[in-house]
């Protein structure tokens, strides 16, 4: 289509808009399928680093700056500092992926919260949104590859966010729990146990 010299200026950028949308997303899903395979074939990599857990969060939101600016959304952070041990390239998944979500799902001009707790017995990253929420038989499900309980917004995503985030944190002998309804957002915690963390 784009070599048809007929074609209008505004076609054309319209054609270009649509490719580069579909191969981001195909990126994307190539990109959870990979590491989603690794994970299932307990591929965690070896090499474990310590860093700053709060610093790691920031940069997630500087990556996903585009997408919330344009919705005009407002961040409420609040993040303890952390020294973290552990693999540092899917933690840094996770937190794209939950705040990814967060920010997909938010309204126009709504509020996304990201807050880290040091709790001495555990570590709490709490990612909330204020989107319409989940029904209880969407929460059974949301963890399962390719389940997308918001038809809605199938063509943003590829249901494999969230199992990727699952498995992770079982590998991390970490939890995650959910709470949501319909209308009243979601929120999802994420439970990092004591001896994972590095104290400064």
């Amino acid at each position: 289509l784009l070599q048809d010299p007929s074609l209008t200026d505004a076609e054309r950028r319209e054609y270009i808009d649509r490719i580069l949308e579909g191969t981001g997303r195909l990126s994307t899903l190539v990109s959870n399928i990979l590491m989603l395979s690794k994970l299932d074939n307990g591929a965690l990599p070896a090499k474990r680093d310590t860093f700053r857990l709060d610093e790691q969060i920031r940069q997630a939101l500087l990556l996903l700056e585009p997408r919330w600016s344009e919705k005009r959304l407002e961040l409420d952070v609040e993040l303890d500092s952390v020294q973290y041990t552990g693999v540092e390239a899917l933690c840094m998944q996770l937190w794209t992926n939950l705040i990814g979500n967060a920010v997909k799902f938010s309204p126009k001009g709504g509020t996304v919260r990201v807050l880290l707790r040091d709790r001495d017995a555990r570590i709490v990253v709490t990612v909330a949104d204020e989107g319409e929420g989940m029904s209880s038989e969407t929460q059974r499900h949301i963890f399962e590859k390719f389940y997308q309980g918001d038809t809605s917004h199938a063509t943003e995503g590829n249901g494999l966010g969230l199992a990727l985030v699952k498995r992770a944190l079982e590998m991390m002998d970490c939890t995650v729990a959910v709470q949501s309804a319909p209308g009243e957002g979601t929120t999802f915690a994420v439970t990092i146990p004591a001896e994972e963390r590095e104290m400064t």
